[in-house]
């Protein structure tokens, strides 16, 4: 199993429902697209203060790498993507993506 984790800094001046619409279209693509075990996806609620300025995470468990391969293209993620970008502080450099075999 792949376990796909992104960690975004969403705009402060995001309305909570573009962030809850968000969220919902980042659920959805385990209905859209092949391999996807599970999707997880909140706020940080940690107590530790250690995120740095990332406010939001989630995780994309796929049953494999083939799987994951897959959904790297897939144009429903790339949707999902082009959205999630379009609301991180600095685009692009509000995410951290990491990828690991659990």
């Amino acid at each position: 199993m792949i376990r796909h984790i992104v960690l975004a800094r969403l705009r402060t001046d995001l309305p909570q429902a573009e962030t809850e619409a968000l969220q919902a279209a980042i659920r959805g693509m385990k209905t859209e697209i092949p391999g996807i075990l599970q999707i997880a996806v909140g706020a940080d609620n940690s107590p530790e203060g250690l995120a740095r300025g990332y406010s939001h995470a989630f995780t994309v468990d796929f049953v494999d790498a083939s799987a994951r391969d897959a959904y790297l293209p897939h144009p429903h993620h790339a949707k999902v993507a082009k959205a999630l970008v379009a609301a991180t502080q600095g685009g692009v450099d509000g995410l951290l993506v990491l990828d690991f075999e659990a």
